[in-house]
């Protein structure tokens, strides 16, 4: 195992000083379907959403964010709290939160996502990204936290690219 010395003591190959990255510098992170992520720090959260959704939570005072990326809408097993189900992974999202210190109602959301990518269901209310969005809007709502942005629905893929420090958002249709 490597341990790394304390930044002000990092040196590169040549012996140069190497200094560490300002305090504020955003961490990148890529996302995969079915987990849940939440940081104290600026942290810059990357995912691919298509029927998927993902919910975007921050709290702007305190600078802390996450965001949940689940595939179905619901857990048929409670007891198994899993974050590819929508309201299981809304959960994990919140307590995550929670835990750095942003209580529920002082959060702000965006939620992305819930693309119908089979056109030979585009026809019907209930495809699998419709209830995928639905889920998402009544836990939102449930908890009584707002939503600022909602960018759901269509027949299109959607790149999401979210800051956590302020909550700001990039949304790309691919």
């Amino acid at each position: 195992m490597t341990m790394l010395k304390p930044p002000s003591q990092r040196y590169g190959a040549r012996g140069a000083r190497l200094s560490a990255p300002p305090p504020s510098s955003p961490q990148p992170h890529y996302l995969t379907p079915g987990n849940v992520v939440a940081s104290g720090e600026p942290t810059i959260i990357t995912t691919i959403v298509g029927s998927c959704v993902a919910i975007c939570l921050w709290e702007p005072a305190l600078g802390v964010g996450g965001m949940n990326h689940y595939v179905l809408p619901s857990c048929p097993n409670l007891a198994l709290p899993l974050g590819r189900f929508g309201d299981t992974a809304f959960q994990q999202l919140l307590d995550r939160l929670a835990a750095l210190g942003a209580p529920p109602r002082s959060l702000q959301a965006r939620i992305v996502g819930g693309a119908c990518m089979i056109s030979a269901f585009r026809e019907r209310d209930s495809h699998l990204g419709h209830q995928n969005v639905a889920v998402g809007l009544m836990v939102l709502r449930a908890a009584g936290i707002r939503v600022v942005q909602q960018d759901t629905g269509g027949s299109q893929g959607r790149k999401l690219i979210f800051r956590t420090d302020d909550g700001s958002a990039a949304i790309q249709p691919l």
